[in-house]
């Protein structure tokens, strides 16, 4: 960044975040992100704070609206096990709401944390392959740079996720959140470009790469167990095939 560029006015505080989440999602250009990682806020913990409010607020929002369908009658059949009962549990229905919003209100800070613990295991291992890659950033920096573009994604994830109950509009719902998540990465590939100065093979390898390593070691996990399993489940299967031969 030149001498002449001017840096992000400094404002503490949400008065001072939603300027720059506005920034990151809305003005997609390499400038962008050098201009956020250099603003003198940039810091991992600024970033982590930033996370912890969304995974909490995105957890609350959605376990409200559920209680509240729940509460009314729309989803049911979210619990199949209702019909069991006198009316269909529809007497039990303000109790599960109520068991609904109580654990939700419990599991939202957890959920907070989680967040932070992954985004920061997350961004730690791209920096970690930037730098492979030769890549001039730090961590505070992306940290920072990623949650601009995290926070406001999750905030209008979490408004079109209750939409997906509704028959018809949930297919334009899941476009549309299919086409976020795409743009997202874009934003998350730009952002390691800038951060890092270098070019997009190593952006897109710092951003990818961390993402086919857990496939293929999920991959094997999975097949491994396959195969200390596969004598069992042949056992298994030659019980049944043998029932079946003796069935008369």
């Amino acid at each position: 960044m030149s001498q002449n560029d001017p840096i992000m006015e400094s404002r503490p505080g949400p008065a001072g975040w939603l300027p720059v989440w506005i920034k990151a999602v809305t003005q997609p250009n390499e400038q962008t992100f050098i201009n956020i990682s250099e603003h003198p806020d940039a810091t991992s913990k600024t970033a982590f704070i930033w996370i912890f409010i969304a995974g909490t607020v995105t957890t609350l929002v959605s376990g409200l609206i559920q209680a509240l369908l729940l509460a009314v009658g729309v989803v049911p059949q979210t619990y199949p096990g209702m019909e069991q009962f006198p009316g269909g549990g529809a007497d039990m229905m303000p109790f599960v709401a109520g068991s609904s919003l109580v654990s939700t209100i419990c599991a939202a800070p957890i959920a907070g944390v989680l967040s932070v613990i992954f985004f920061a295991i997350g961004v730690a291992i791209i920096q970690w392959i930037a730098k492979m890659f030769g890549g001039a950033g730090t961590f505070d920096k992306l940290a920072y740079a990623i949650a601009a573009i995290s926070v406001p994604v999750s905030l209008v994830s979490m408004v079109l996720t209750p939409l997906n109950i509704v028959p018809y509009l949930n297919i334009c719902t899941g476009l549309l959140s299919f086409g976020i998540a795409i743009y997202a990465l874009y934003l998350q590939v730009l952002a390691v470009k800038a951060v890092n100065r270098f070019g997009w093979g190593a952006a897109i390898g710092s951003v990818f790469i961390p993402s086919l390593v857990i496939i293929f070691v999920c991959g094997c996990l999975v097949i491994g167990g396959l195969m200390l399993m596969g004598p069992a489940i042949g056992e298994v299967f030659s019980e049944i095939n043998q029932s079946l031969q003796n069935a008369p």
